[in-house]
């Protein structure tokens, strides 16, 4: 369904590919990176951001709804017991009714992201040694 792949040589920044796009990825200058792409928890959130608006829009599409301009803002937080919450403010430029607003909250929640993200995805990791060219 998905797929990236990423190849880093040293240091915190990270080239991907995903497809035929680049993307960068590195850590904020505090946490010992070069802060020249975002780091992964944003790039986390960015997912989750881009799939809600997408999801709205395609549902508001179908249903001829006007949303206007759609701001997704997002927010990644860890508290004192390591319990981790993300909050998610999304906001329409147009003028919605309270059942549009009260629809379009439901979608949000049923966004293939937020779902992956809520039921936690198995992951399971295979490590092996790179092949370099020439070498025996």
């Amino acid at each position: 369904m998905a797929s990236v792949h990423l190849q880093s040589t040293s240091g915190f920044a990270q080239q991907i590919q995903a497809r035929s796009h680049q993307l960068r990825a590195d850590e904020p200058l505090s946490n010992g990176g070069t802060d020249s792409g975002p780091a992964p928890y944003e790039l986390l959130l960015a997912g989750l951001a881009a799939c809600t608006s997408l999801t709205l829009r395609m549902y508001a599409d179908r249903k001829q709804w006007e949303l206007g301009l759609i701001d997704v803002r997002l927010r990644f937080s860890r508290d004192e017991q390591g319990r981790e919450k993300i909050d998610r403010t999304v906001a329409f430029g147009a003028q919605l009714s309270p059942e549009q607003i009260t629809r379009l909250a439901e979608i949000c929640e049923k966004t293939p992201v937020t779902k992956t993200i809520r039921q936690g995805t198995e992951i399971v990791t295979t490590l092996s040694q790179v092949r370099v060219e020439g070498q025996a």
